[in-house]
């Protein structure tokens, strides 16, 4: 889905800027130019990067063992 019409954004790209590393909405328009014209799609932008942030940390919590308890004997 198109999410800035005036550059050709779509979340795809958003996702997969967050995917190489970007950490932050200002990160993603630095490196997508997302809202760098119009600014109307800057919720939208804003909405994608928070969403795709949580469920990347949601996913890389499961993936991590759970603790072994040993027992002191």
């Amino acid at each position: 889905m198109y999410v800035c019409l005036c550059v050709g954004v779509t979340d795809g790209q958003i996702r997969d800027a967050i995917y190489e590393g970007c950490c932050s909405y200002k990160e993603v328009r630095a490196a997508t130019n997302v809202a760098s014209q119009c600014g109307k799609c800057a919720c939208l932008a804003k909405q994608v990067v928070r969403e795709t942030l949580t469920d990347l940390q949601v996913s890389q919590q499961a993936a991590l063992p759970y603790p072994v308890e040993f027992n002191a004997a």
